[in-house]
């Protein structure tokens, strides 16, 4: 079924076959009101020769490689991209087109009433990061995940790691972050959208010093305090 969940019996077969290594994650953030492009890169071993799944919840799959070779893009279906051949080492890209959603799930995009400006925020927990990029979604698949996101020029973008904004050619900037450390797929996180700010740090008892912020819809600033 569409938008079936993965069973415990799934999961430990998967776990059993795949262990998850990194992910880059291109999201272009610039194009219609209900559709994005989403680009994912991931690394992983498995067990030679096996096959698995990968996880994913789109309008539509435009390109699909392993380890090179174009996948038939009929192997997207029922929120699944089945995966056969595989290698002791391999490189799976997806090229797909997600939706946004107004309910919670994956990227939620919302327009301020106030100015009309353009606001999201992902929220994946449980299983929702696969609505926003191609994933082995389970928590013991751990990985590193790096984003690199398009995005209007005037927006802020936040996620797990300090990003860094490219100079805006065309009113688009890119931004770009750093690996995370390896976590679980459902707490990486995207924020974006014309956001105000409000910033400090923290040091750590270990001595660290660690940036801190607290953001609002820009109509809500005069009202935050930070």
């Amino acid at each position: 079924m569409p938008g079936q969940n993965l069973t415990r019996t799934e999961a430990e077969a998967r776990a059993a076959i795949v262990s998850t290594h990194s992910y880059d994650v291109d999201l272009d953030l610039t194009g219609s009101q209900t559709t994005f492009r989403s680009i994912t890169t991931i690394r992983f071993a498995a067990r030679a020769g096996a096959e698995t799944f990968v996880d994913l919840i789109a309008e539509s799959v435009e390109r699909i490689t392993l380890n090179g070779a174009p996948v038939d893009l009929a192997a997207f279906a029922d929120s699944r991209i089945a995966l056969t051949g595989l290698a002791a080492e391999n490189e799976l890209v997806v090229d797909a087109t997600c939706l946004y959603s107004n309910t919670g799930e994956g990227l939620h995009r919302f327009v301020d009433p106030a100015d009309g400006e353009v606001y999201l925020y992902s929220q994946f927990e449980v299983a929702d990061s696969r609505r926003v990029f191609a994933v082995f979604e389970q928590p013991d698949l751990k990985a590193t995940f790096a984003f690199t996101v398009s995005a209007p020029g005037h927006w802020e973008v936040l996620s797990n790691q300090h990003g860094v904004q490219g100079e805006p050619d065309d009113g688009v900037a890119t931004w770009v972050f750093p690996p995370t450390e390896i976590m679980s797929c459902y707490i990486t996180a995207i924020v974006a959208g014309p956001y105000h700010g409000e910033h400090s740090s923290l040091t750590s008892t270990d001595g660290r010093e660690i940036p801190l912020g607290v953001y609002c819809r820009a109509s809500l600033a005069p009202y935050l305090e930070a």
